[in-house]
């Protein structure tokens, strides 16, 4: 999930630094890797990090102590014969029951929307609150191979209102050499005024449960705080298309030595896509996609393995107001790229001009462009080539957005983003997302080497 959601305030940032354009190349570079550590150094002194001995839940669960290293890949507890798997329900307090929520239920959908629009993730400040449209959650929670069992809820027996959830889905996860099957866990959310009930530990027990059942002992998670222990930390950027509601809504600011209209020119970007071939993806494309995007995603160590044509359409296949794909096509008719983004809107709160922001994330993408061929390492022409490529896809996928009327397209700092944030004007947050598995032994991995985007 995305972490805490932060607005592009704090420290100075890229985008206040180099508003008014006109540095080049490798002064920006220079300026955003300063910044960015600057806020990482920020986010340590800022997190709170506990002692190990603190964590009363995650100190008895199979998870690295901060202070662990991990030298291989592989389980830190056996799996376990499933027929030995509890197959009772883990108690919960009084006045409070288990249930599995049906996306295909308008009413279990419903309960589902209004409970995360009301207590789900916001920003520190009170101003933004992640708003999940019911498209977006069926489309998030119904991947091939989901379950009912997997979307829990808890309700309050009296009443049958919404309390707490969590969700899994399957991912097929390659960590480093090792591709397993994992689930992915999501949505984790309990009811603001329940939170002293320690609701939360409760939900991950039994969702582990209920994952153990169907044989499955690893899991990935992510979380904007920090617990015992990331396997790594990526940096949220922005890319602001529509700066005037930016600064309206609090996002954004005018940078001391800017103004609006320059702020506006700075951030406009071409009416027009520039890539030969760039289109829509399409259904007859899924094959192709499937082959380059598992194959760009072995550049990193830290990725998912798309096991089907029917993932890829899924997860990538253009979905009505939810995810948008796009290919560049050359003149034989092959699937040279790819390239997405999903739609995450925020409810502005108490703002008298806006109520909400719509902000694009930036999702999978792949390129032959710069490859090497199997079983060869990179060298500088082709990681050149590669850059650009990518920076000259990310351009045309901004074009889009702002056709498409999005405010912002956010980013993290992974995969190979730091090839074009800079260059494509994203600039840094003060947010930071923590990669974790569960039950699963993994070297620590460098931002870069990062492929999974987690909604």
């Amino acid at each position: 999930m995305p972490g805490d959601q932060k607005k592009q305030q704090g420290l100075p940032n890229l985008q206040d630094i180099l508003a008014t354009g006109g540095r080049d190349a490798e002064t920006r570079a220079r300026l955003e890797e300063l910044l960015r550590r600057l806020a990482l150094q920020e986010d340590a002194g800022s997190s709170k990090q506990k002692e190990m001995d603190e964590h009363a839940f995650w100190r008895t669960q199979p998870v690295l102590n901060y202070d662990e290293t991990a030298a291989e890949v592989g389980p830190i507890e056996p799996s376990v014969p499933v027929d030995q798997v509890s197959t009772k329900l883990t108690p919960l307090p009084k006045d409070f029951e288990w249930c599995e929520l049906d996306m295909q239920d308008e009413k279990d959908a419903n309960d589902l929307y209004e409970f995360l629009t009301r207590n789900y993730v916001e920003d520190d400040g009170g101003q933004f609150r992640f708003d999940y449209p019911l498209d977006f959650m069926k489309w998030a929670l119904q991947p091939p191979g989901w379950r009912k069992d997997w979307l829990v809820g808890v309700r309050v027996t009296s009443t049958r209102r919404l309390v707490a959830f969590i969700s899994a889905i399957p991912v097929h996860l390659r960590t480093y050499d090792k591709v397993t099957l994992m689930t992915e866990i999501n949505f984790l959310n309990v009811h603001k005024k329940l939170r002293s009930k320690r609701l939360a530990p409760v939900m991950i027990k039994e969702i582990t449960r209920r994952s153990h059942l169907q044989g499955i002992f690893q899991a990935v998670y992510t979380a904007g705080t920090v617990l015992p222990k990331p396997v790594s930390t990526c940096q949220y950027f922005h890319r602001s298309l529509n700066p005037k509601k930016l600064v309206e809504c609090g996002f954004s600011r005018i940078p001391s030595n800017s103004t609006m209209s320059r702020m506006i020119k700075n951030y406009k970007v071409p009416d027009k896509t520039a890539l030969h071939g760039f289109r829509a993806m399409q259904v007859k494309d899924v094959p192709a996609v499937r082959e380059l995007l598992n194959r760009f995603l072995k550049r990193y160590d830290f990725a998912p393995q798309f096991e089907s044509d029917d993932e890829v359409a899924h997860w990538i296949l253009p979905h009505e107001k939810v995810v948008w794909s796009y290919v560049v096509e050359d003149a034989e008719g092959k699937i040279t790229d790819m390239i997405s983004f999903y739609s995450l809107p925020s409810t502005v709160i108490g703002n008298p001009k806006h109520s909400t922001l719509n902000a694009a994330y930036l999702f999978y993408y792949a390129t032959d462009k710069g490859l090497p061929a199997e079983d060869n390492e990179n060298d500088a022409t082709t990681e050149a080539v590669l850059g650009k490529r990518l920076n000259d896809l990310v351009a045309d996928a901004l074009v889009m957005a702002k056709k498409l009327d999005f405010d912002v397209v956010n980013a993290l700092r992974l995969m190979d983003n730091q090839t074009f944030l800079s260059s494509q004007k994203f600039g840094s947050g003060d947010g930071f997302l923590n990669y974790y598995v569960y039950n699963w032994r993994c070297p620590d991995v460098v931002e870069e080497k990062i492929g999974l985007v987690m909604l």
